[in-house]
């Protein structure tokens, strides 16, 4: 049972993963595993080795925590190959909805995640606005057009999964910054084995790298660390407010098959005055008033709050309790 709650928790982390704008991170802090996570990440070194030389695989696997790993990613690995088409779909056709849902799901989480903070006081209070500024500044930075040189695949791989084990910091999003979302996910849906192995080395060097940072981080600074993270998921809330005008794009590859149309500068705004962009050739030169959804949209934010309070219950209940 514990395994098959790991597996879930897994395929949850990863279908965050997948929307530019929330963390996976999110999900495993919310869900009990995230300092697991980290402590585990960190267990992947020179002793690791050791132990396989001189005691075998038995007590190597052991000491890095391996039965902690094997269903998560796998279920994050499942979560990514099989929803990222539908995903990719409804950021097209529904986008408002899915945003209304990922919305209720990080605002709620900016509480739980706020609560494990033993003490706040000033040090903790300046770390959460510190956090927040961070993450709102990440969100207003303009988007670039795709990059697919295996190099470039490489060190957005090493950047990426750093955002992506922070909660409020969206690896998916960091993506799209940098020009690599529709390239990798693109890759995933037509199974392009060279760039996914080129990410996926990328994503292993930053991973065991950061995570060091992480952990020296919790250990010696928790409260500043936990206020900090919170903070970041308040800032996120920019990205994945459902109600956006564009307000500047740019194409891709026009008139190609791979033609990709690239939100460069957008903003929030409320419902009534949500429109979409009238467009003449690449440039934005007026706006369509359009149904905003605004019923629909509460509800399942409604709902993203309160899958936040299940997945907390789920989580309260450690994996080596269950």
């Amino acid at each position: 049972m514990q395994k098959f709650f790991l597996f879930l928790k897994g395929m949850a982390m990863g279908a965050a993963d997948v929307v530019p704008g929330v963390s996976g991170g999110t999900i495993a802090f919310i869900t009990g595993i995230y300092e697991e996570l980290i402590e585990s990440i960190n267990r992947i070194n020179l002793e690791a080795l050791r132990t396989l030389r001189k005691e075998g695989f038995a007590k190597a696997w052991e000491y890095v925590n391996g039965w902690f790993f094997v269903p998560l990613f796998l279920g994050i690995g499942v979560s990514i190959v099989s929803l990222a088409k539908g995903i990719s779909w409804l950021l097209e056709n529904q986008a408002v909805l899915l945003w209304s849902f990922f919305f209720g799901l990080v605002f709620a989480s900016i509480f739980f995640v706020g609560k494990q903070v033993k003490q706040w006081g000033l040090s903790p209070a300046l770390a959460f606005i510190v956090g927040a500024a961070i993450a709102y500044m990440v969100t207003i930075l303009p988007a670039s057009g795709s990059n697919d040189s295996l190099w470039y695949i490489f060190l957005s791989g090493s950047i990426a999964i750093c955002a992506m084990i922070l909660p409020g910091i969206s690896g998916s999003f960091i993506l799209v910054l940098l020009g690599s979302y529709s390239v990798v996910l693109n890759a995933i849906h037509e199974r392009e084995l060279s760039i996914i192995f080129t990410f996926g080395a990328g994503a292993i060097l930053g991973l065991l790298s950061f995570a060091r940072l992480l952990k020296l981080m919790f250990s010696k600074y928790h409260d500043l660390t936990i206020a900090l993270l919170s903070g970041f998921l308040l800032g996120s809330l920019n990205k994945i407010w459902p109600w956006k005008r564009v307000d500047e794009i740019m194409i891709k590859h026009a008139g190609e098959a791979n033609e990709e149309i690239v939100n460069v500068v957008e903003r929030a705004v409320l419902p009534n005055d949500f429109s979409l962009p009238v467009l003449e050739g690449a440039k934005v030169i007026g706006q369509t008033p359009t149904d905003a959804q605004f019923l629909p949209a509460l509800g399942l934010a409604v709902a993203g709050a309160a899958l936040i309070f299940l997945l907390e219950k789920l989580g309260s209940k450690k994996p080596s309790e269950a």
